[in-house]
């Protein structure tokens, strides 16, 4: 089978550099006509430079994105809760605060959830002040203190969401 000549010719010879073609004179006039007596600023800028933010800013900016997922921000920006609750004590009448909602499990005060999303966020940075403990650049001081207070959030979380949980559901793992 013998190859196909191409035309010399190509289908877009004819049309100008630019690569917009039309027939239309008040196209050409718009096109043309400001450019005869405006003339191009000569500016000479510069592109700005962007440059990465540090691992402790990225770290920070997730752990505050995470802070606020875990704390019920969607929830409270919807139903709008009250911040805190009360109730009247049947013994002397008076008015008590209350921090959580007794009983339901679907709902919060906003003072609940920034508390209960603090104890999250504590127990995420003991882990992070526990994995800290692996570099072998770190004086041996330093690790044991990182050790101890990883340690110590992770158990002070736990052991806060479980009081949490166990007030908001009296009868829970019981």
């Amino acid at each position: 089978m013998a190859p196909k000549l191409e035309s010399p010719n190509p289908p877009h010879a004819d049309l100008p550099p630019s690569g917009i073609a039309s027939v239309d004179p008040l196209f050409h006039i718009l096109k043309v006509l400001p450019f005869a007596f405006l003339r191009l600023l000569r500016l000479h800028l510069k592109l700005p430079t962007l440059t990465l933010p540090s691992p402790m800013t990225v770290y920070a900016l997730v752990l505050l994105t995470y802070f606020m997922v875990v704390s019920g921000i969607v929830y409270n920006v919807i139903v709008e809760p009250p911040g805190i609750g009360s109730t009247q004590d049947p013994h002397t009448g008076s008015v008590r605060p209350i921090v959580f909602m007794p009983g339901r499990v679907n709902s919060q005060y906003i003072i609940k959830g920034l508390s209960s999303g603090f104890m999250f966020v504590l127990g995420s940075v003991g882990i992070v002040l526990m994995d800290l403990t692996l570099d072998r650049n770190r004086a041996k001081s330093v690790k044991t203190f990182f050790v101890i207070a990883g340690i110590s959030a992770v158990v002070l979380a736990y052991v806060m969401s479980m009081l949490f949980i166990r007030i908001k559901i009296p009868a829970y793992l019981s």
